[in-house]
């Protein structure tokens, strides 16, 4: 099953142009990133996976099962990939500034899932933004708006 997932998320990653739905590959890549974030601490605790379909969902308004299927994909791509250039190439390519931005500002927000954030994510976050061209002043302003953001829902 795990393999069929992955060969569909390749062949969708590796001809998005082709789909007839190229959001849903952006879906795929746009997960594919924040499983990277949650993972960079090496513990994925419930409260991130948690935040992590809350987002999707709301997002791109999808349904608990096709979140479910989407972050498995996700998981398993980012498992056996390499680098993040075919996601962040990807993002790039077909997101305009402030939806990068956007992006990274949903990054800081799933790091804050447990309660605090991790050297490690704060590194992959800060490597994440700059593959995907986005300024430090507009990193460090995201960051600062899921800190208050954080500190209002307390």
């Amino acid at each position: 099953m795990l393999e069929a997932i992955s060969q569909f998320f390749q062949r969708t990653l590796a001809q998005p142009e082709q789909r007839e739905n190229q959001a849903l590959t952006l879906e795929l890549a746009t997960a594919a990133l924040l499983c990277e974030v949650m993972r960079a601490d090496y513990d994925s605790s419930d409260a991130e996976r948690a935040a992590l379909s809350q987002m999707l969902m709301s997002r791109y308004h999808l349904s608990e099962n096709a979140v479910k299927e989407l972050m498995a994909m996700a998981e398993s791509e980012v498992e056996d990939a390499v680098d993040h250039y075919q996601f962040v190439s990807l993002i790039k390519e077909h997101y305009h500034y402030n939806q990068r931005c956007e992006l990274v500002a949903l990054m800081w927000q799933l790091a804050w899932a447990d309660g605090s954030i991790d050297p490690l994510e704060e590194h992959r976050i800060r490597r994440l933004a700059d593959l995907l061209h986005v300024s430090h002043s507009d990193f460090i302003r995201t960051k600062l708006q899921a800190e208050e953001r954080r500190a209002a829902d307390e």
